[in-house]
């Protein structure tokens, strides 16, 4: 299933455009996943049937916006390079997609970081024709079977078709479609993994998963990520960020600065009053039963985390 929406940049203009159902339709099938458990399991099953929205932004880049994490796609006679690959099981309706934008083969895949949402489509895209182009710890977790704790669940080891060819530590710069691109790495955050990709010339920003828009952010405890590294790396995002930037987060609908602020803003705060009801000796049910999220739960816990699941994370880190 795919919809194309009509050139457009902000996220105002997005939800005024489309209609605050075309954002509910990528969002819904996560809040599944989050209610019912075995969310690895229920995210493979869904994202096979899962709308993907095309929405193009400045220039040669367009944004996919689906299940799992948001793609970004550049276009030119370079062939396309895609900045994130989507869960598996959401290959077939990537590629129509992709299809729908041109015939242009893909030639280069980057990954913002290693979970399964942003990677599961490596090896269809690398078998396409892709180098795939990573940080060196999405490598490393792709190498292993990788536990992630707050899914339950151990991701096997990816295919040799999977494993980014090319890897970098803390910066990289290449050059596609007439455009430069600026990859760098950030401390550990969401992960231990996460890198940003600037598209220079379109001044055009992927965030990967260190900025959900108005989403309750997943924290990887188990490969390095953290509360304060989510806020540590939001920070990074704002001295970056320029008023006219559009800013395509791994969850959400493409924003800008305003919709980064309000990120970091709600992660300061509610890792401030998680941390202060844990020094009082509150346990981790009765911080959740505080409802210290309640001014932006009916917004921000309708995706991929419930306000439950996120005060847990908050709470495991103070």
């Amino acid at each position: 299933m795919m919809t194309t929406l009509s050139p457009e940049i902000s996220r105002r203009q997005f939800l005024v455009a489309g209609g605050l159902t075309v954002a509910a339709a990528y969002l819904g099938p996560w809040n599944l996943f989050a209610e019912a458990g075995g969310l690895v399991e229920h995210a493979l099953k869904e994202s096979a049937s899962a709308k993907i929205t095309v929405q193009t932004l400045r220039r040669n880049i367009r944004v996919l916006l689906g299940p799992g994490g948001n793609i970004a796609v550049l276009t030119g006679p370079d062939g396309k390079l895609l900045v994130d690959a989507e869960v598996v099981t959401a290959g077939q309706n990537v590629s129509a997609a992709l299809a729908s934008i041109n015939a242009d083969p893909i030639k280069q895949l980057i990954n913002t970081h290693w979970h399964f949402d942003h990677t599961g489509g490596n090896e269809w895209v690398h078998k396409a024709g892709a180098s795939i182009l990573a940080q060196e710890n999405t490598r490393k977790h792709l190498l292993v079977d990788t536990r992630v704790e707050g899914w339950k669940y151990t991701f096997p080891a990816a295919p040799a078709g999977a494993i980014p060819s090319t890897v970098f530590k803390e910066d990289y710069t290449l050059h596609a479609n007439g455009t430069t691109l600026v990859l760098k790495h950030y401390l550990p955050a969401h992960t231990d993994s996460d890198i940003s990709v600037h598209f220079v010339e379109a001044d055009v920003f992927h965030t990967g998963d260190t900025f959900w828009n108005r989403n309750y952010p997943f924290i990887d405890y188990s490969t390095g990520g953290s509360i304060d590294g989510t806020i540590r790396a939001a920070e990074a995002n704002l001295a970056k960020v320029t008023d006219k930037m559009i800013v395509i987060p791994g969850h959400g609908a493409v924003g800008g600065k305003a919709d980064l602020m309000l990120f970091r803003d709600v992660m300061v705060d509610l890792r401030e009053k998680v941390a202060a009801l844990k020094k009082h000796g509150r346990s981790l049910a009765e911080v959740v039963a505080a409802k210290p999220s309640a001014r932006t739960d009916e917004e921000w816990g309708n995706g991929f985390m419930t306000p439950a699941l996120f005060l847990e994370w908050v709470y495991q880190g103070v």
